[in-house]
């Protein structure tokens, strides 16, 4: 049986990332039911939608119908979960808001996911995901050749704030076992956005020894061309990898030997010194065809790998080992292929993907009754009080989950080896383990490995991204931490999951990146493929595995069983690109870049005024009729407007009529006139942005080691649960005494 058998969702959304959190819901055995105005599949020929609106049914109700309205209202009294992503103020005169609906219906989940924020001017703007990257600043984080905004071709913010819902539903069901109650829950588009980004400035440490390029920031983790034309990901990001890698590839000595480094390996990573290695190691890559240096890197254990198209990707060997491509029978479309589920739950799998149906509301059965069983804890505690989680985790992807989940109250301990997290020198670190304690223990050693198992005893989850083979040389595979503790629920990510001739392969963010195409698709099909500055499988990879968390901690309340969860970062790769990679015969191609990318259409693209960008999203005759009056265009057919694409007459028309204008007047003038627009702001503005401020996007700590700290507030607002102490990243081994004596062990 599937974790959340038994649940009924409600999906009243009308946009990517409230469907695909009720997506993730069904996709784990809950029955979920999609509020559509009407029962055709509203949407199909956008990519993706097939895919997130499967294991639904379709109910035709409208609510802006007086009649619709109230047949919706006894659907909801016997659900638990309602998700909608109306703006703001738009639930309220419905009846629909969090706050009555909770009042009304005391065991429900609400689950808002507004497109951008809760409050301020913005937030009423239509969706747009090139909007949504504007405002916080995403568009200018992304490097560029020329300096300018750039629009992303895969909507990963949008990804964000649905797997960050998703996992926030699953914290509040895993309250209400507790409690006995619902509650409203909110993720809006801007947390999204937060949450992929991990933005993070620290006044106590020194910038990274990076530089912005859409080939990568660093010479030792970047994309180099080869003599044959092709590009690969170069992945030596650690002292000890880079270092093997400059003598797997005869460049030691020359390197070493050169004025501007003399004998420093890590003058090589700083500036000057890293314009010299660069420029060293770009001639040498373009000597040789890639494969011959993918040969020479991979026997010498060098993460690296090939930048490679969706299509080869989706179509290969290691999507197919991972049972990452689905196919279902559309009985008008054919055959559909998908993405399949990435997250494997072994104990309560993932129900069988089907595509969606329609049905009638005299087809819905009777809810549930709820249990009679007392609440077993006080309520309004945070979500996850009371879920102790020991995180292994090293660099992002497993350390992210267990952020998130420390942020939903869950109280996390990270568990560094004595040299410690090798990520520790960036300050995203500090994003990625806030809101833990921190221990070390080297599990070589036979004493520390038997303390770990004395926590696993007293603990609810763990969690690793471990190389496989790992856990078992160190003696902490699921069946041994089930022996002491058969509640443990564990989650380990690897780099390419069940593909047995990858599998011990390491793996990097930028690597999945290259081979599933999704660098390529940025760059475009005529042009070089781009690093994206997102860590993209990796936050990814954070949120679905903090949401699998929530859902095994939900199967455990019906089973008193743990379970072993297991992912990886190619399993991923597939989910980040869910639309682009749902395709049948005839579908419309995925959207691709090009170099700098500003854009898909004319009326939906990036535009540079004076002092600065912004980007404008047009999508109805209504909003180009504004256009047209607040920027004096030429006339021309709505549908033909629309239509346009991103380089042309119009464009061009465009960004000579708001070339002269200051950045704040073209807004004005656009805003009198209802063309909806939004600033493209810089990645350092957005700290202090006063929309950003106003909807406590970020927030401003103290560090005890890196001194102040800008980041993210947090990835979901629970409307009853008590927000967490989420407190700061830790120290390496800050807290190891404090904790064995908390878990009573003695070393």
């Amino acid at each position: 049986m599937s974790a959340f058998a038994g649940l009924r969702v409600l999906d009243f959304c009308s946009h990517f990332p409230g469907a695909m959190a009720a997506m993730h819901l069904a996709d784990f055995g809950a029955e979920v039911i999609k509020v559509d105005p009407v029962p055709e599949e509203l949407g199909r020929a956008e990519p993706g939608w097939l895919a997130w609106n499967r294991g639904k049914r379709r109910l035709a109700l409208d609510l802006a119908d007086p009649a619709g309205l109230a047949a919706a209202k006894p659907l909801i009294a016997g659900a638990d979960v309602a998700i909608f992503d109306h703006a703001p103020g738009a639930l309220a005169p419905l009846g629909l808001d969090g706050e009555t609906l909770t009042a009304a219906h005391p065991r429900l989940i609400h689950a808002w996911a507004p497109p951008y924020g809760e409050t301020g001017a913005p937030s009423g703007l239509p969706p747009s995901h090139l909007l949504l990257t504007a405002l916080t600043s995403l568009s200018l984080r992304q490097p560029s050749w020329a300096g300018s905004p750039v629009h992303l071709v895969t909507p990963q913010a949008y990804q964000g704030q649905a797997n960050c819902l998703a996992a926030a539903i699953g914290a509040a069901l895993h309250e209400r076992a507790r409690s006995g109650r619902g509650q409203g829950v909110t993720v809006t588009g801007l947390m999204g956005a937060a949450q992929v980004a991990a933005a993070t400035v620290a006044t106590g440490l020194p910038p990274p020894p990076m530089w912005l390029s859409p080939r990568g920031g660093a010479p030792n983790y970047r994309l180099y061309q080869c003599a044959d034309g092709k590009f690969f990901f170069f992945g030596a990001l650690f002292p000890n990898l880079y270092l093997r890698a400059l003598d797997a590839i005869g460049l030691l000595p020359d390197l070493l030997s050169h004025p501007e480094i003399d004998g420093d390996l890590d003058a090589a990573l700083v500036q000057p010194g890293a314009f010299v290695t660069l420029s060293l190691l770009e001639r040498l890559f373009l000597t040789r065809p890639r494969a011959e240096w993918l040969e020479i890197l991979r026997a010498a254990d060098i993460p690296s790998g090939p930048t490679g198209t969706r299509a080869a990707w989706f179509g290969g060997p290691t999507v197919a080992a991972n049972q990452m491509r689905v196919q279902l029978a559309h009985p008008e479309l054919g055959p559909v292929q998908m993405p399949g589920v990435s997250l494997q739950l072994l104990g309560t799998p993932a129900a069988a993907p089907r595509l969606s149906q329609p049905m009638t509301l005299d087809a819905i059965a009777p809810p549930l009754a709820p249990p009679t069983a007392a609440p077993r804890a006080v309520a309004d505690a945070p979500p996850l009080a009371g879920v102790r989680i020991l995180d292994l985790g090293n660099v992002i992807a497993a350390p992210y989950a267990g952020a998130i989940l420390a942020s939903f109250g869950a109280e996390v301990i990270k568990i560094e080896a004595p040299g410690g997290d090798p990520f520790r020198y960036a300050p995203a670190f500090l994003s990625y383990n806030r809101g833990k304690r921190g221990i070390v223990l080297d599990l070589k050693r036979p004493e520390d490995r038997a303390a770990l198992l004395a926590m696993v005893a007293q603990a609810d989850v763990v969690l690793d991204n471990y190389r496989l083979g790992v856990r078992e040389r160190l003696g902490i595979a699921y069946h041994d931490l089930r022996a002491v503790n058969p509640r443990i629920i564990t989650l380990s990510i690897s780099g390419y999951g069940d593909d047995a001739d990858r599998a011990l392969w390491p793996a990097f963010d930028p690597l999945l990146q290259a081979e599933s195409g999704l660098q390529q698709a940025q760059g475009g099909e005529g042009d070089e493929p781009v690093m994206h500055n997102i860590p993209v499988n990796d936050v990814a990879s954070g949120a679905l595995c903090a949401f699998a968390v929530t859902a095994a901690l939900h199967a455990r309340e019906r089973t008193g069983e743990g379970q072993e969860i297991r992912t990886s970062l190619a399993a991923t790769s597939v989910m980040a690109q869910i639309g682009a990679l749902t395709t049948w015969p005839g579908a419309p191609p995925p959207p691709a870049g090009e170099r700098d990318c500003l854009g898909e259409r004319a009326l939906e693209r990036f535009y540079q005024c004076r002092d600065g960008w912004i980007a404008i999203a047009c999508f109805d005759a209504a909003h180009h009729a504004a256009l047209s009056q607040a920027m004096e265009l030429p006339p021309q057919a709505a549908a033909q407007a629309l239509a346009a694409p991103r380089h042309g007459p119009l464009a061009d028309a465009i960004a000579a009529a708001l070339a002269p204008l200051a950045r704040d007047e073209a807004l004005a003038r656009l805003a009198a006139a209802g063309a909806p627009a939004a600033p493209a702001i810089a990645g350092p503005d957005a700290f202090t942005d006063p929309y950003l401020v106003q909807n406590r996007v970020f927030e401003t700590y103290d560090h005890p080691v890196a001194g102040r700290v800008s980041g993210s507030a947090g990835f979901a607002r629970f409307r009853r649960s008590a927000a967490p102490d989420w407190r700061p990243s830790p120290a390496l081994g800050q807290h190891t005494d404090e904790v064995l004596r908390e878990f009573g062990v003695e070393r």
